[in-house]
């Protein structure tokens, strides 16, 4: 296994990060701050998003070194591809469009209601709690980050402590480019997590998995915190009669082994017809040997991100196994992978019981079930008799069927011939429904999710409601009379 060496984080220009992991102190901070200062120009802004995106640019070789060596091995180019470009371009596109957003967004009145005029107010909501996971340790912490001082806000961040080197490294990296009463980090373990989630934050974002999200969303209610889930679930890849296998192989294999399958919106598994079935795994095959011609020594192929999340996903195989389904690992090398190095080949699972772990759990891992129907129909009432997924992936050339599919069904977001891309893609809301999230961000919704939509009445020189007043004369009455015959 390739190590990479990390390179020493420079010391921090304040003195005060040793003592600043105190979380309800950096609340009352930053809120003593936000009270202090409740508006942020439109420069005040771009600098700090300005400021953030020359940092990131600046330290990209040493965020993919830190996060490799949290993983083992972490592939550099995806850190590359999946963690900083993403952020880059998302921080250009908020720039872009921000005046646009912060503008007081005119609304019509009713007839009833002229001579005032309304408008919406966009305003920070106040202090930001962020928990982030550690799959994609660096991206999911800035781009909500990002997204809440573009809205105004002041941040406090809990990363995860899963990937401890990078949640060390964030606390350094952002307390180099903001005072801790705009921008803190607070790392620790579990116990440090649950603490952060009940503080009586202004809104409370977190990233991880559907059992963990039930939890920081109890604990929030205590404050009445209004909370943002990015959570995960099963997201199913179906192809339709029409689908084009080899592209579809290609999109697949590539979604699926993107961080070994350490991604939220990784395809989780696959229902396509069963007469194509055989065809498809070849060609599953194929594409994994074209991509990943090793695997032990490939520093292109990420390793699991710990034992405990190995040992994992080795016993969802061996049951399994132990059940009868039908395994393929996909080892074009043949190489011997062992614990250590916490390496699995690409696995799929063919045709297995629905009430195997890895059927009903999010896997995480580079394992693909692969589930066949006869007819399309049952396909979509396979996916809809579970809970709603955060993503979901369709191959199909027909149009109509196509939009009968995504009628039908009901997922965070999508992706049709391709997968992973939406979330791509600025202007598109990224988030779940149901067991897989609520509420969304990315672009505008981003910022809309970290502002309070204000709205407001201004009331002009004439005003008809002063004859809905008492006492309720005749043309009060007749005016009532009016207005109820026209609604």
């Amino acid at each position: 296994m390739s190590t990479v060496s990390v390179p020493t984080a420079e010391p921090l220009p304040r003195g005060d990060f040793a003592d600043a992991n105190d979380p309800p102190m950096l609340l009352a901070l930053q809120r003593e701050a936000f009270q202090q200062t409740q508006v942020t120009t439109l420069d005040d802004r771009l600098a700090d998003l300005e400021k953030l995106r020359r940092a990131i640019k600046r330290n990209a070789q040493r965020i993919a070194a830190v996060i490799n060596s949290d993983f083992g091995n972490r592939s550099r180019q995806e850190t590359l591809l999946a963690e900083i470009w993403p952020v880059l371009v998302a921080i250009r596109h908020t720039k872009k469009h921000l005046a646009e957003w912060m503008k007081p967004k005119k609304v019509p009145v009713a007839l009833e209601l002229r001579g005032g005029r309304a408008h919406i107010l966009h305003q920070p909501v106040g202090v930001v709690g962020i928990m982030s996971p550690w799959n994609y340790p660096f991206q999911l912490a800035i781009m909500p980050l990002m997204a809440a001082l573009a809205a105004g806000n002041r941040v406090l961040l809990k990363p995860s402590e899963l990937t401890p080197r990078t949640s060390q490294f964030l606390a350094e990296f952002l307390g180099k480019l903001f005072a801790l009463d705009k921008v803190a980090t607070v790392l620790g373990g579990p116990e440090v997590g649950s603490a952060f989630a009940r503080l009586p934050f202004d809104h409370l974002f977190f990233t991880g998995s559907t059992a963990v999200g039930r939890l920081v969303m109890q604990a929030a209610a205590e404050n009445l915190t209004p909370v943002t889930l990015e959570l995960g679930g099963k997201t199913p890849c179906i192809l339709g009669e029409d689908a084009v296998l080899a592209k579809a192989a290609e999109s697949i294999v590539s979604g699926k082994l993107l961080n070994a399958g350490q991604t939220c919106i990784a395809p989780d598994y696959v229902l396509l017809p069963q007469a194509r079935c055989e065809e498809f795994i070849g060609l599953l095959s194929k594409k994994v040997k074209a991509f990943y011609p090793s695997l032990k020594s490939n520093p292109d192929y990420t390793a699991i991100i710990n034992d405990h999340h190995y040992q994992r996903v080795r016993r969802y195989l061996d049951e399994a196994k132990a059940k009868g389904a039908r395994l393929i690992e996909l080892n074009p090398a043949q190489e011997e992978l062992t614990a250590q190095e916490r390496k699995l080949a690409p696995t799929l699972v063919i045709e297995p019981d629905e009430d195997l772990a890895l059927m009903r759990e999010e896997i995480f891992a580079p394992v693909l079930p692969i589930k066949s129907y006869g007819r399309i129909e049952e396909a979509v009432a396979f996916v809809n008799r579970r809970p709603r997924p955060l993503a979901l992936y369709y191959f199909g050339v027909d149009r109509s069927a196509r939009d009968a599919l995504l009628r039908q069904t009901v997922s965070g977001g999508v992706s049709v011939n391709e997968t992973l891309m939406h979330i791509l893609v600025d202007d598109l809301p990224f988030g779940g429904i149901g067991a897989s999230g609520m509420g969304a961000y990315h672009g505008i919704a981003g910022f809309e999710t970290f502002s309070h939509r204000k709205g407001v009445f201004v009331q002009g020189r004439f005003s008809a409601a002063r004859f809905l007043r008492p006492p309720f004369g005749w043309l009060s009455k007749a005016m009532l009379k009016m207005l109820i015959s026209r609604s």
